[in-house]
């Protein structure tokens, strides 16, 4: 086959074929030069069969896959049966098949999380944990400041004028009260946020 029958064989464009032959990828596949180019269809397959990258072959490059693992035509050739996995340690060798698959099934996995997840914003039925944690953060400084410069303050006026006491003293000591009141809730507050677990409908929905 010419450039343009061996991509349009592997679902390729011939520019991608023509990058293989610069990056010496089909070497001995082919005979001649440009435009006098042919390819051996079998030797082609042996050379790409497991060696494209996964990112390259999903999507409408599925086609390009099975074409790789259709049986040669050539009956010389043989035909490129897909070797088993690896099962030594568990993990799946670099150029074995299945990892197309697996990494094509999670990426339609991660697609429908994320389309899940958008939906349930959109519904109200779902808020970020970040979203959240800011706008509390935000709520809590602002009754904090509050409390200190408004409450403290009125505090200590009443005590000066009903107790006729200096009132700079009284705000000193409510200021000092309330700010180890604020430490002690605040790591015990830390501490039980720590230890929160999730909920069942939290732990049943996978984002």
């Amino acid at each position: 086959m010419n450039t343009t029958q061996i991509a349009e064989h592997l679902s390729l464009s011939k520019g991608r074929i023509s990058q293989l032959v610069r990056d010496g990828r089909l070497d001995g596949c082919y005979t001649g030069e440009g435009r006098a180019r042919w390819f051996d269809v079998a030797k082609v397959r042996a050379a790409l069969n497991g060696t494209l990258d996964p990112g390259q072959l999903l999507g409408n490059g599925a086609k390009t896959r099975e074409r790789l693992r259709e049986p040669a035509d050539d009956p010389g050739a043989g035909s490129m049966v897909a070797p088993e996995p690896s099962k030594s340690d568990g993990a799946l060798a670099p150029r074995d098949p299945d990892r197309y698959e697996l990494a094509r099934t999670q990426k339609a996995e991660e697609e429908a999380k994320r389309l899940r997840r958008i939906n349930a914003e959109a519904e109200g039925t779902l808020v970020l944990a970040s979203v959240v944690a800011s706008e509390t953060a935000r709520q809590m400084a602002q009754e904090v400041a509050q409390i200190e410069s408004s409450v403290i303050r009125t505090g200590a006026r009443r005590i000066a004028d009903e107790l006729d006491v200096d009132f700079r003293e009284a705000r000193v000591i409510l200021t000092e009260v309330w700010r180890a009141y604020r430490a002690g809730r605040s790591a015990a507050k830390t501490e039980e946020a720590d230890a929160a677990q999730l909920t069942a409908d939290e732990q049943a929905e996978d984002f």
